[in-house]
């Protein structure tokens, strides 16, 4: 059995600036910070001696990679990403990096921030401009409906408000 894994797709290559923001900090944070850390951790570790069965050089190697890995990520997205920082020419529409204000059918209220895939938490409701729902949404404008297909069967929403940063 093999372990190739074909690479994710990136996604949408827009991000706002805050997300670029967050990135850029992660990016320096890894490289500046947490790979010196990590680096004299197995410089320390590899002094002890015996390497084969010293569990702190074995973890601090790993993390090593995991913390390059990320930093090759990083940079190359960050190389790629288009900041789009600029409101649209019809603010009466929903685009890229607009707060929407949705009520469904219950009368529920949600309020969600179309976002870069890179920026994506459900927890901030940052959602992705390449999930149903957002795409959906893109060009409506105020008390439009809107219909997604969800794995629990179709939702319909209601556009309530429209706001940018």
């Amino acid at each position: 059995m093999s372990r190739y894994r074909p690479p994710r797709s990136a996604g949408t290559p827009l991000i706002t600036p805050e997300g670029e923001a967050r990135l850029r900090a992660e990016l320096h944070e890894l490289w500046h910070v947490r790979r010196p850390q990590v680096t004299q951790s197995v410089s320390e570790a590899a002094a002890q001696g015996d390497r084969s069965e010293n569990a702190e050089y074995t973890y601090g190697k790993k993390m090593l990679r995991e913390i390059d890995s990320r930093v090759r990520f990083l940079t190359k997205r960050l190389e790629s990403l288009k900041v789009v920082s600029a409101r649209p020419s019809d603010p009466d529409k929903v685009y890229f990096g607009a707060w929407v204000t949705l009520e469904d059918e219950d009368g529920q209220e949600a309020r969600y921030r179309i976002v870069g895939p890179d920026e994506l938490d459900l927890k901030l409701n940052l959602i992705s401009i390449d999930s149903p729902l957002a795409r959906a949404l893109v060009g409506k404008p105020l008390d439009a409906e809107v219909r997604v297909q969800t794995p629990t069967g179709e939702k319909t929403w209601y556009v309530v408000a429209i706001d940018y940063p």
